[in-house]
């Protein structure tokens, strides 16, 4: 069946303005992400670092952790591909995670955090804080679906769109203008809203393990036949980190050691990764796990010989977020981001506005009842953003505040624009 531009007008337009709040939420999240890392530089001063050309010792920065955190439990350990960046040391201290900021040029422990702006943004991003991980995932996941929709019927009613690349109306109204604001920048953001539907729906299918994708792309945690059990409090502080960094380097050429999750069971190798010689792939496309008793590499998986799903997969994350290309593909990234979170924006605005007029003397909503399905998530989600802060993050009541600011701020902006001066626009 053939689908005329009535048509695939009408499908652009709903999916745009039915689920409007949900979408501008996933699109202007995963915006704030790209650049997450530096707004954690630029808000926590206690994360900045100095680059150096040489690392502090690892030994030497856990010796420090130690003294600080001696009864806490060490789970995970992050450097960052920023180089004016700490690293970041998940230690779990009297039943509460927090993240530990560790100069990695000096060793010096310089601070901490129970939340940072990457982690909020991720979380928000990837799951909406929902309480079931999953349907979280699930719902942000199906809007790369319908992001693909959405700008192939734009390409496809549209005629001659090529034409109206350099083109933007400013003398013709308010509604004119958004269109023409609309069609122009959604034709320069065609092609990274292709790219972040393509990576959202592979996302979607190794999270389904669809065709066992998921079941191919994350091999299990190998377990150790000889280990050693004590009475330490916490096997991390038991650990050579020097000789477990050095023996996972020699096991992949040109590899240099990033994050790793510190064993939480003495069954547990330490599992190491990282960036080596290979393009384009995230860190975790080389993977190095080391027995944390005599040191030795019990498993390897170097980015070069891995398959071609591995490989598909281990370049999702750098295409989505950007960060491929260090700051200045997360800037351009950034901007596109925004770019497509206007567009959703200004389609509310264009579809309201045209509806608006168009109902005028029978006063009826104008949204109807899927703005309950909007709001009724959104509220939902907010609920447990909060449940999850307190419970889970143990979040300062500033924070709490700040956050909570800014989402007063979304909604009045909200309001502001889409009910007050809409109506105003169409009574005058």
């Amino acid at each position: 069946m053939k689908l005329s531009k009535k048509k695939l007008f009408k499908i652009h337009s709903w999916i745009g303005t039915k689920l409007s709040i949900l979408f501008f939420v996933v699109c202007f999240s995963g915006t704030m992400a790209t650049l997450s890392h530096e707004m954690d530089w630029l808000f926590i001063s206690a994360i900045r670092a100095k680059p150096q050309k040489e690392f502090a010792s690892r030994n030497t920065i856990l010796a420090n952790l130690k003294m600080q955190y001696p009864d806490g439990q060490v789970s995970y350990w992050m450097r960052t591909e920023e180089p004016y960046l700490c690293d970041i040391i998940y230690v779990t201290d009297k039943g509460r995670q927090t993240y530990v900021f560790a100069n990695p040029y000096t060793g010096k422990i310089q601070g901490n955090a129970n939340l940072t702006f990457q982690r909020f943004f991720r979380d928000l991003h990837y799951f909406l804080f929902m309480p079931f991980y999953q349907f979280g995932y699930l719902i942000v996941l199906s809007f790369a679906f319908l992001l693909l929709i959405s700008f192939l019927t734009a390409l496809f009613f549209y005629k001659k769109w090529w034409r109206k690349l350099f083109v933007l109306e400013t003398k013709k109204g308010p509604l004119v203008f958004f269109r023409s604001l609309h069609r122009l920048v959604g034709l320069w953001s065609v092609p990274f809203c292709l790219l972040f539907s393509i990576t959202g729906i592979w996302y979607f299918v190794e999270r389904t393990n669809i065709a066992n994708v998921g079941t191919k792309v994350n091999p299990k945690l190998p377990k150790l036949q000889d280990y050693i059990v004590t009475d330490s409090v916490d096997l991390a502080y038991d650990i050579d980190y020097d000789k477990v960094v050095d023996a996972a380097q020699e096991a992949i050429p040109h590899f240099r050691v990033a994050d790793m999750n510190i064993p939480a069971n003495y069954d547990s190798p330490v599992y190491l990764r990282g960036k080596s010689d290979v393009p384009l792939v995230r860190q975790r496309a080389n993977r190095v796990y080391v027995n944390p008793y005599n040191y030795e590499v019990v498993k390897v998986q170097n980015a070069k010989k891995i398959s071609n799903t591995m490989w598909l997969n281990d370049i999702a994350d750098p295409l989505h977020f950007g960060y491929w290309g260090g700051l200045v593909t997360k800037v351009i990234w950034f901007f596109m981001g925004l770019g497509v979170s206007s567009l959703v924006l200004t389609g509310i605005w264009i579809t309201l506005k045209r509806k608006a007029l168009q109902r005028k003397k029978r006063q009826k909503p104008i949204l109807g009842k899927w703005k309950f399905l909007n709001w009724g998530i959104y509220l939902f989600m907010m609920l447990s953003m909060y449940v999850q802060l307190v419970g889970r993050y143990h979040t300062s009541i500033r924070g709490i505040v700040v956050i909570s600011l800014g989402w007063m701020l979304f909604l009045w902006l909200t309001y502001y624009v889409f009910v007050y001066r809409l109506n105003k626009t169409v009574n005058t």
